[in-house]
């Protein structure tokens, strides 16, 4: 059985939050989460994540509802509803000046069984954790991180680079985007993450490990948890963090941040 927790921080530094998540599992058993973290002036940002989870959550609630749905199937529908709110991310900064160039980063999980489909588009990311290592399943889609794999810039350098920030690609800044869309194998005890760079730009891999795998506290506390360490490290952005973990004998914790 699956359990989820969802949380979300504005910071210390913002005043508002532009990170938008959203958990929920439909009638057939699928479990669906999605992160999104947006970019744009005068509060259009949020405009921007908030128009993308709502868009994501009812294509997949009209489309990934059916009984029997299949891995290719759901990679299907994973592309397309995170398509689909480019769509309407685009028309709506397209018609309104105050939204001009506005966006939104996009990741996004279905489980079938122990399937895991993962779509992505941005800097936000997954990681599966399992005996005992934590992965990241996701690329950035940043300058820095191209850089970084032409072997132009280090690791360190990449970590502490001024550019860090400069996305390569958006849901909604772009009338065509390509989405990134892979798959892993959730098994008992293992945990998905799925959270913005709020969290990941302040805490390590390695504290996110240990976070995850303290034994005690449940999978809403160790959210909590996770969102305390980026606060404690300087909050310099919303902090998203979405936990899903697949244990036997549980119960939903889910949540709706936004």
């Amino acid at each position: 059985m699956l359990i989820t927790a969802s949380r979300s921080d504005i910071g210390r530094i913002r005043q508002i939050n532009e990170d938008r998540s959203w958990v929920g599992q439909l009638a057939n058993g699928i479990t669906l989460a999605i992160v999104a973290d947006g970019m744009g002036g005068h509060q259009a940002g949020d405009v921007a994540s908030q128009l993308a989870v709502n868009s994501f959550r009812d294509s997949m609630e009209q489309k990934a509802g059916k009984d029997g749905l299949t891995l290719q199937e759901g990679k299907m529908l994973i592309r397309q509803a995170i398509v689909g709110a480019n769509d309407v991310v685009y028309d709506m900064a397209s018609r309104n000046e105050q939204y001009y160039n506005m966006g939104t980063t996009v990741v996004a999980a279905m489980l079938i069984g122990m399937e895991t489909i993962i779509g992505h588009i941005g800097d936000s990311r997954v990681y599966h954790i399992a005996k005992g290592n934590i992965t990241q399943l996701t690329e950035d889609h940043t300058l820095v991180n191209e850089l970084f794999k032409s072997g132009q810039v280090s690791a360190e350098e990449a970590a502490n680079h001024p550019r860090r920030n400069v996305i390569t690609r958006a849901v909604g800044t772009d009338a065509q985007v390509e989405v990134d869309v892979l798959t892993t194998i959730l098994e008992p005890d293992d945990v998905l993450l799925l959270c913005s760079d709020g969290l990941t730009n302040m805490v390590n891999d390695e504290q996110i490990l240990q976070t995850v795998l303290e034994e005690g506290p449940d999978l809403s506390e160790k959210a909590e948890r996770l969102i305390q360490l980026a606060l404690s490290a300087g909050g310099d952005d919303n902090i998203t963090v979405v936990l899903i973990q697949d244990t036997a004998g549980a119960s939903n914790q889910g949540g709706d941040n936004g």
